[in-house]
């Protein structure tokens, strides 16, 4: 087409378009297609009045293409419209376009021979090109036949010998000149020659421009050699710094170059930790917003997400750790080099020159040791601002161990480079830990709460041998290391003298990469190390009765130690063993721990607690102060859900020390929110203090405490107080580790908890069993059995009173009772022996308070008294094996006060005050008229009131 257009162009044709441009007044008009030119070739024509028609078209009709018909002829329309007026002027102006219409039609077919006669020319001319090409082609493919078959051989020989000719010399310079840049000093001595034989000839103007070529030359190499100098900050290599320091030496610029070595590590500690969490930022964000680049480094951690966190923080530590190394060995190289100089100079004769060596020597030296402290001091404020832009108390508890035990290895590094104790990185990780764990240990106290709650105090069989140590969180305890140092794998070095972490890697290798492969480890050591996940496993273990030919005598007593009269219970027979049931798999373990679910939960959070600590000392105090309200939170639980009885503390017999009680008030006051609910009115102090407190727990309505046959929940009294005892006897065996941790000042506390508290546990005993004892035996049938009794006979009597047979076949049931409890849980010794010592107290008294309801007595009555109590411990001893049979004196010694003087009695009421008033009153009521006589009475009676009055 553009052929046809230039062959048109200079034969002086003009397309049909632009012969229509030439119309003027009519370009702004429809052309009529092929179908309505015939149209309007056959219609019947008037020339005149066509013309006639095209003349009275309005002038405005012929404007600019911009003009608006439509909105023209509106304009014109008049206010008053007219149908006939409006349909005439309608058929006017269809008229007038059918006019024009024809006349472009007529001006187009005037044209139209021209342009079919062009056509006919174009059409042979592109005939013409079509001939031309194949030719052409035709040349092109015998050209390349004979070129390929005769030239290009030779050609290509020739082309590329000349090309190596030229690469040849391009290599020779080249290497001169990477010889030069490599060679810092051959290059600087290169131009010092120079420059010394320019200024012998300076006086001559090409000498001169030479020589201040030769001192921008200089000048460059001094930039080049700041730029090498500073990759030394990232990447250590000991050929490339020795070159760098002849170097410098030769230009007499030694302690710049120190100068500008200490610049260039604070510059690159500065752009990698912020290239670091950059790159982190921008993973995170999902896109490279370059508003990330433009924020300071504070503004930039406060964007790193959690998910990235541990990561960006390893990294962190990883890029610092290449810095620090690089430093290192850069000291070392200086030490290295200073003997190497010492030695040589030692030899030498100049003087001179070995006074300013050792000058620049020792002000190396001092420009290192100092920027010792500079550079870790620009670290830990780099890590710090890492750490704090982000609140580490969501994390996880794993996870957040982890990040301590980052900054914990990071401080051991920051020890072993400049003998630093890390004090800015120890405050920050600090806040953060202390945040941390007050939310962590507020959870972790609801969850125990709720424990509680829900506990029914089942046994929780673990091995007889079970011991703390198994458990995973406390295996950090078997590594033999400081409390310092990192909880990751230290290295095994078979040298006395401690590796350094400097000595260790400065070959290769990175110490926090170990770390992060470490925490895998330990992951899958979580559920590895659970010896007791398996409870299947376990029952299996315990429940292989087939044998017991390799289980020694004592292991097979396994409960109480006391017998009836008849069936003795002190050990367990071979068919017994072999006929337990699945339930009590665990009775020929003597020496396994009572223990319940919740217990082995508390004993696992003092473990992850001891982990923190361990890892970061400065919070040993606010640690161990959160494990003790663990322990404090169980044994008040305990108290409460099974101690608790009022009606027992009136009794005197002191089964609350006032230590216990002094303890469980302190956990009350301090521990326990007994509010119901949050007082509007309460100040903000009291508030944040109820914050720090958990309500009071409720037992589990699972556990019935209220049924005889199990002797009012024996079983899981046993369970929970005995639970508790076990965990204060671990308490007891990590008081040395928490003490080793624990600070100076801070001591006391530690010294006080084990007394005040931990110390206390086994003394919960003593009210808990005394409920069971309480309601063991029907003491209020005995004072009846024994109201019945005529104690005012005249003969001495040899048979006992049936009170004495009702005693003791209470006894014998509450021995039975024991028994079948004993099979479900193993009762320790010390439990057997309080039950029976609280159980025979209470008899005893029950005795004494009998005796002391009688109206008339004789001496024969006294005697029957004694024969009674006689019969009693002849019997009862029988059946128990404690030694001395409790408060045996107090009956005794009752009865016998019945044959005192009147003298003797007012002094025996003065040294016997444990006695209650109406007992010490009826002895002297029932002496009276024996030996007594009213005045004696009066005076012990005012005797017995002076006692009696301070009490009250």
């Amino acid at each position: 087409m553009q052929k046809i257009k230039s062959l048109m162009t200079r034969q002086g044709l003009k397309s049909p378009q632009e012969s229509l441009s030439d119309l003027g007044a009519i370009e702004s008009l429809r052309v009529p297609g092929k179908e309505e030119f015939r149209e309007l070739r056959e219609q019947p024509s008037d020339p005149q009045a066509e013309q006639e028609l095209i003349n009275s078209i309005e002038q405005v009709y012929f404007s600019a293409d911009s003009f608006d018909v439509v909105k023209y002829e509106l304009e014109k329309l008049p206010p008053v419209l007219n149908l006939q007026e409006l349909e005439a002027y309608r058929d006017k102006l269809k008229q007038q376009q059918a006019a024009v219409s024809k006349k472009v039609a007529d001006l187009i077919l005037e044209k139209q021979p021209a342009y079919v006669k062009e056509l006919e020319r174009v059409t042979s001319l592109q005939t013409g090109l079509q001939l031309a090409a194949v030719i052409c082609t035709n040349g092109r493919r015998h050209l390349n036949i004979a070129k390929e078959g005769f030239t290009q051989a030779s050609l290509g020989l020739l082309a590329n010998q000349r090309k190596r000719q030229l690469l040849i010399g391009l290599l020779k310079s080249l290497r001169t000149i990477k010889t030069l840049e490599e060679d810092y000093p051959g290059a600087i001595q290169l131009c010092l020659e120079c420059q010394k034989a320019a200024s012998t000839f300076k006086h001559y103007s090409c000498i001169s421009e030479l020589n201040s070529k030769l001192q921008d030359t200089l000048e460059q190499i001094e930039e080049q050699l700041d730029v090498a100098l500073s990759k030394i900050c990232k990447n250590f290599d000991i050929n490339h710094y020795t070159k760098v320091q002849q170097a410098y030496r030769l230009l007499g610029k030694t302690q710049t170059a120190m100068d500008q070595l200490h610049m260039h590590f604070t510059q690159a500690i500065h752009n990698t930790v912020f290239q670091v969490v950059l790159g982190y930022v921008e993973l995170c964000a999902g896109n490279t917003d370059t508003k990330f680049q433009k924020l300071q480094y504070k503004d930039l951690c406060t964007h790193v997400t959690p998910d990235s966190y541990i990561p960006c923080l390893a990294d962190l530590c990883k890029a610092l750790w290449e810095v620090m190394l690089s430093y290192y060995r850069t000291m070392e190289w200086h030490e290295k080099h200073d003997n190497e100089d010492t030695a040589s100079a030692s030899e030498g004769n100049n003087m001179i020159g070995t006074e300013e060596t050792n000058f620049d020597r020792g002000y190396i030296k001092k420009k290192l040791e100092h920027g010792l402290t500079r550079i870790w001091q620009d670290v830990q404020l780099k890590v710090k601002t890492y750490l704090l832009g982000t609140d580490l108390s969501i994390f996880k508890y794993d996870d957040f161990i982890f990040v301590l035990d980052i900054i914990s290895r990071l401080m051991q590094v920051g020890e072993e480079f400049c003998g630093s104790k890390s004090e800015v990185l120890q405050e920050s990780i600090r806040k953060q830990s202390v945040n941390y764990f007050k939310n962590y240990h507020r959870t972790r106290l609801d969850e125990l709460r709720m424990f509680l709650e829900n506990e029914t105090w089942e046994l929780c069989p673990v091995k007889s041998n079970f011991s703390i140590l198994q458990l995973h969180e406390f295996k950090f305890m078997e590594q033999s290391r400081s409390p310092s140092v990192s909880p990751s794998k230290q290295p095994v070095s078979t040298s006395s003298k401690t590796v350094t972490l400097f000595e260790q890697y400065c070959s290769g290798g990175n110490p926090f990469e170990i770390q992060a492969n470490h925490k895998d480890e330990e992951t899958e050591d979580v559920l590895a190390s659970n010896g007791y996940e398996s409870d299947e496993q376990e029952k299996s273990a315990y429940q292989e009765y087939d044998s017991d030919s390799d289980v020694p005598e004592e292991l097979k007593r396994d409960y109480v130690d006391e017998q009836t009269g008849d069936v003795p219970v002190k050990s367990v027979s071979r068919e017994t063993l072999k006929s337990r049931k699945k339930s009590d798999y665990s009775l020929n373990k003597v020496n396994a721990p009572i223990l319940t679910n919740t217990t082995l939960n508390v004993i696992r959070l003092v473990g992850k607690y001891m982990q923190m600590m361990n890892i970061l000392k400065p919070i040993a105090f606010d640690v161990i102060h959160f494990m003790s309200q663990l322990f404090d939170y169980y044994l008040y639980a305990i108290y409460t859900f099974f101690g608790r009885n009022d009606s027992l503390e009136s009794t005197g017999l002191g089964l609350s020390s006032s230590r216990l009680r002094t303890t469980l008030n302190r956990i009350q006051e301090s521990l326990i929110d007994l509010e119901v609910s949050a007082d509007p009115t309460a100040t903000l102090t009291a508030a944040e203090e109820r914050k720090e407190k958990v309500p009071s727990p409720h037992l589990s309505h699972l556990v019935v405490l209220t049924s005889g046959d199990t002797l009012y929940g024996l079983a899981e009294r046993v369970v929970a107080t005995e639970s508790l005892v076990f965990l204060a006897e671990q308490f007891e065996f990590l008081q040395p580790h928490l003490d080793a941790v624990m600070p100076a000042v801070k001591k006391p506390f530690l010294q006080q908890f084990y007394s005040q508290t931990v110390s206390t546990a086994s003394e919960l005993r003593k009210p808990i069993y005394w409920i069971v004892a309480g309601k063991a035996l029907d003491y209020e049938q005995m004072l009846l059995l024994m109201a019945n009794v005529k104690w005012d006979v005249k003969e001495i009597m040899s048979q006992h009173n049936i009170y004495v047979d009702a005693l003791l076949k209470e006894f014998e049931q509450f021995n039975r009772r024991l028994n079948e409890v004993s099979k479900r849980v193993r009762i320790p010794l010390p439990v057997s022996n309080i039950l029976w010592e609280h159980c025979i107290r209470l008899a005893n008294r029950t005795i004494v308070e009998g005796y002391a309801n009688v109206k008339k007595c004789s001496n024969e009555g006294r005697a029957l008294m004694q024969l009674d109590f006689q019969q009693f411990l002849m019997k009862l001893e029988k059946l128990t094996d404690i030694r001395p049979i409790p408060d045996k004196e107090f009956v005794e010694t009752y009865i016998k006060a019945y044959y005192l003087t009147e003298n003797d009695m007012e002094r025996w009421i003065k040294e016997h005050r444990e006695y209650s008033t109406k007992q010490l009153t009826n002895l002297v009521n029932v002496c009276l008229g024996s030996h007594i006589n009213k005045k004696a009475r009066q005076k012990l009676l005012a005797a017995i009131d002076d006692i009696d009055r301070p009490k009250r």
